[in-house]
């Protein structure tokens, strides 16, 4: 990891200079010439403004947050999207002058029924994988309750997500640990016969070899992140509550070899694998209880949006040491005043390259750019059209 020398002399951050959009959810058609710093979307709900974000999202990820399914993102009744973006690096040096590098153009074509056409500079990607990480991005959205409500496998993705965008080695060990659980969970289903014991001992093997490499980087991340996490939390807070980030996983019950065979008997019996990194899970606490039982929806608002900033600065620290793009999608809500003021302040400052922020209120805008000599950008969206 480069020292922290390099973070005072140098920020480089990628910037979307342009957007365009071609029948992408509810989006007909739209060609977006963006801020290099802050770009605010309005309207009310439903219009489609987040849509824009997912579109941002798309090209980053080389799916939408919203809908694993690619065909589900094509507009009603029409054949194919489109979306493309245009991106530069920049790079402010240590008098504070911008530097612009080359741009990169990044592009997304599909039509129903058919594989899509990545595209970086007109060159077709030969595995997705290769892009992810290329513009880091972190996004703060409504469902992101979810990772305090809902089960193990939101904050499994949670880390997933994050890890990706920076460790290439990481995607190749989940995807050899899935395909490995995969077909262990096939012979676990047999009914006709019992599964062959050296296939059997052939996809343990494989699942706790690469499920460990999958651990030790979770472990590493997750140490790293926790105080960034609570300090963001304390800022937004300021300091009315303590709250607790803990990882939890088979693998510190032993070797994780040892610990998916010691229930395989039991794992037949259910029909799928009851032990591995598949079940990993992250403990939530504020206090010294469940943020699930205690927190309020306002400290549950504020938990993940300090988890997500927490995010935003490791991956500054990592991805290539560049500054991840920030989506902040209908983030005000639920929130008391003097926390939106925390937030307003975290995210005007220059810690943060370019936002895309959505709203239905003008006043939490006008808040924000009222503390700030930030350029910036508003577009009022209205039944997927964009006017700026």
């Amino acid at each position: 990891m480069v020292g922290s020398d390099f973070f005072r002399t140098f920020a480089v951050a990628m910037i979307l200079k342009k957007l365009s959009i071609l029948n992408y959810k509810n989006i007909r058609e739209a060609t977006l010439e963006l801020s290099p710093k802050m770009n605010c979307f309005i309207g009310q709900n439903g219009v489609g403004k987040t849509n824009v974000l997912d579109a941002v999202y798309y090209l980053s990820f080389c799916r939408s947050a919203t809908n694993p399914i690619d065909s589900a993102v094509i507009r009603h009744d029409e054949p194919f999207c489109v979306i493309e973006g245009e991106y530069a690096d920049e790079m402010r040096n240590d008098k504070g002058e911008m530097r612009n590098e080359d741009s990169l153009i990044i592009s997304c074509g599909m039509k129903r029924g058919m594989k899509k056409h990545f595209k970086r500079n007109k060159k077709e990607y030969k595995r997705l994988s290769e892009h992810i990480g290329l513009i880091p991005l972190v996004v703060v959205a409504p469902s992101d309750t979810l990772l305090i409500e809902g089960s193990s496998e939101e904050r499994r993705h949670l880390m997933d997500i994050v890890i990706s965008q920076f460790d290439r080695g990481y995607i190749d060990a989940l995807t050899r640990y899935n395909n490995a659980h995969q077909q262990r969970n096939t012979l676990l289903k047999m009914e006709d016969a019992e599964p062959d014991p050296m296939l059997m001992d052939l996809w343990e093997e494989q699942m706790a070899e690469a499920g460990e490499q999958i651990y030790v980087k979770r472990s590493a991340f997750i140490e790293e992140l926790t105080p960034v996490f609570q300090t963001y939390y304390q800022q937004i807070s300021e300091g009315r509550e303590q709250v607790g980030l803990q990882y939890v996983s088979h693998c510190q019950r032993g070797p994780l070899l040892d610990v998916i065979r010691r229930d395989r008997a039991k794992d037949r019996a259910v029909g799928y694998s009851l032990h591995g990194v598949h079940r990993d899970d992250l403990v939530f606490t504020l206090g010294d209880h469940p943020m699930r039982r205690e927190g309020s929806q306002g400290q549950n608002k504020t938990y993940v949006i300090a988890l997500k900033l927490a995010q935003f600065e490791f991956l500054k620290r990592t991805a290539s040491q560049t500054t991840p793009l920030l989506l902040l999608d209908d983030i005000f809500d639920k929130l008391d005043s003097h926390r939106v003021e925390q937030i307003v302040r975290l995210v005007s400052s220059d810690n943060f390259g370019q936002i895309f922020i959505t709203d239905t209120n003008r006043d939490h805008l006008d808040q924000i750019l009222s503390t700030s000599a930030l350029d910036y950008k508003i577009f009022h969206v209205e039944n997927g059209e964009i006017l700026s």
